[in-house]
Order: structure tokens, then C-alpha cells, then sequence
């Protein structure tokens, strides 16, 4: 296998009707993808167990939510969402806003191994 190398600003597209989700990488034990979100657009509060969430902003301000707290994340800042915390994105700039987002474990491995352990 090779290394891949992706430039991440070449990556960076825009949904005009939904928040876009950019894959970078996807394994069985972590997924990094770019979340794109144009003025308004949202990724409403939810929650799910296993894995936990890194948010990186990589370009323009928008508000992240992780538990009870709500804050402006812009150009440079990083935060975590840990496993079980519910989390959530609003971009209510007026300009496109990026960000790198990183789950560990990928939760679809996480899964199928508690299934497996269920089972």
C-alpha cells in the first residue's frame, strides 16, 4: 500500500442544500473526514457512544456545541467531543466555514466488535 497524501484544501467542497462531508481517510480504526457548512447549515446535537471526536477549524468560525456548552470555534482552534457527550455544529457566520474532524475509534469497527462481544 501506498502513503496517501491528500492536500487538504484541494478536498474542500460545498453543499448548498446540507453540510458536506469530505472523506480523507477511513480505516477500521479511525476516520478523518473535512466537514464543509455554508452560512445556516448545521449538524444538530446528537450523542453516540465508543468514540470520541476532534474538531479542528481550518478555516472560517462557527459555533460547536459539546455537552452543555456552546462555543465559537475560528481559524486554528481545536476541541474534543469524548465518547457519550453530545455534540453539534452550526455555522451562523456569514461566510463558509471548514473544519477536520477525527474519530477514534472508527465507529463502525467499534460496533462490530461490541456486537461480536455481545454476541
Amino acid at each position: 500500500m501506498s502513503m496517501k497524501v491528500i492536500n487538504v484544501l484541494d478536498a474542500v467542497e460545498f453543499n448548498p442544500d446540507k453540510m458536506k462531508k469530505v472523506s480523507l481517510f477511513d480505516t477500521d480504526h479511525f476516520f478523518c473526514d473535512i466537514y464543509c457548512l455554508e452560512p445556516g447549515q448545521t449538524q444538530k446535537v446528537h450523542s453516540h457512544e465508543g468514540s470520541d471526536k476532534v474538531y479542528y477549524v481550518l478555516e472560517g468560525q462557527g459555533k460547536v456545541t459539546v455537552g452543555n456548552e456552546e462555543k465559537v470555534l475560528a481559524q486554528n482552534e481545536i476541541t474534543m467531543a469524548p465518547s457519550g457527550q453530545d455534540h453539534g455544529v452550526l455555522n451562523h457566520s456569514d461566510d463558509s466555514w471548514f473544519y477536520w474532524y477525527l474519530w477514534h475509534p472508527n465507529p463502525i469497527s467499534y460496533t462490530f466488535v461490541k456486537l461480536i462481544n455481545e454476541w
